[in-house]
């Protein structure tokens, strides 16, 4: 009973920490919140937070306010990620429903991923080298031109046109969009490069197989997404003038770093399981006011790649924790049907 008295004493102070950025009281708890205690008893379990390092007073007769610690057991004891409302997820909806290709995807993903949490949102493009290939569409657009379509299962799609050597049949054309298919749907992208170039064995390789196979390997060597970010919200940053250089400061130089965002978003994982990094327990000591709220995404449970939030301690984490989840899903569904 005692411990759970505790912890609520602990979540009040966290919820209201967050709420009024102000040192939390006894008085304003047992004001505010049904704990069904006495004051003194109030104090008395804030004393027994203090000394656990759950909380700390950063000025003399002041209220308390949640340490690194304090905010990690309330995150680990949260039973559930709160639900998005009908109104948010119909804004999930009616923003991401109307993305037009990958890019439009992500870019619509993070404005709206910091218009949900009002932190900083970082979405990583998903990442080449894990991808399959879904299809392959060869289109003729000219007697000696086709426009070669590359379609991977991250929902990239990499168009090249080819100039070939000969006049292409339609029933030319047809087999050689069966045949790179075969070869090449349903692999990886390292194993559907190399079998690409087994189909054009050298001397007396068909001209055109060998002009459309050398687009579709360079397309999938191309790696320029393999760290790329998208960053959104920083003017979220704003609200934390109180904490410049502690916190604000050093997160507005990572985000110019986009190797730094990506290892503070973690590996993906697969599925949709959650990481909360909250303080030191970042990669950075320079970022040791910074949390970071992620998920991996990706079609099925396959995770490509991660998106999430970073901002300050001092942050809402059970519904920064269902946005992250919510608009993960829901790119992640996205994906699946592309």
């Amino acid at each position: 009973m005692q411990e759970e008295r505790r912890l609520a004493v602990l979540r009040a102070i966290v919820e209201d920490y967050v709420a009024t950025e102000e040192p939390v009281g006894s008085k304003a708890l047992v004001e505010r919140h049904g704990l069904g205690v006495s004051p003194a008893t109030v104090r008395n379990d804030m004393a027994a937070l203090e000394d656990e390092g759950y909380i700390a007073q950063p000025h003399t007769s002041a209220g308390r306010v949640p340490t690194d610690k304090g905010y990690r057991l309330f995150v680990d004891r949260l039973t559930t990620v709160k639900p998005m409302s009908a109104a948010e997820r119909r804004a999930i909806a009616t923003i991401l429903d109307g993305a037009i290709d990958l890019d439009d995807v992500v870019q619509r993903s993070v404005r709206l991923l910091a218009q949900l949490t009002r932190q900083v949102a970082v979405v990583q493009y998903p990442t080449l080298s894990r991808s399959t290939v879904r299809h392959i569409e060869l289109i003729g657009i000219a007697p000696t031109r086709l426009l070669v379509v590359l379609i991977l299962s991250t929902g990239r799609v990499e168009q090249r046109v080819v100039e070939t050597p000969v006049e292409v049949a339609d029933a030319g054309l047809a087999d050689l969009r069966a045949l790179v298919n075969r070869a090449a749907v349903g692999e990886i992208i390292a194993d559907a490069a190399s079998a690409l170039r087994g189909l054009v064995p050298g001397e007396g390789a068909d001209p055109t197989t060998a002009a459309v196979v050398d687009v579709l390997v360079e397309a999938m060597s191309d790696h320029r997404s393999d760290e790329r970010v998208a960053v959104g919200g920083a003017a979220n940053l704003a609200r934390f003038g109180d904490h410049f250089d502690s916190a604000v400061r050093p997160l507005l130089e990572a985000l110019e770093e986009h190797v730094v965002l990506l290892k503070l978003l973690g590996e993906a994982t697969t599925g949709d399981m959650l990481t909360v990094r909250i303080g030191h327990e970042g990669p950075y000591q320079e970022l040791a006011s910074t949390s970071v709220v992620a998920t991996g995404y990706g079609p099925g449970d396959e995770a490509f790649a991660r998106l999430g939030i970073v901002g300050p301690t001092r942050m809402d984490y059970p519904g920064s924790m269902a946005a992250v989840r919510a608009v993960a899903r829901y790119v992640s569904r996205i994906l699946d049907e592309a």
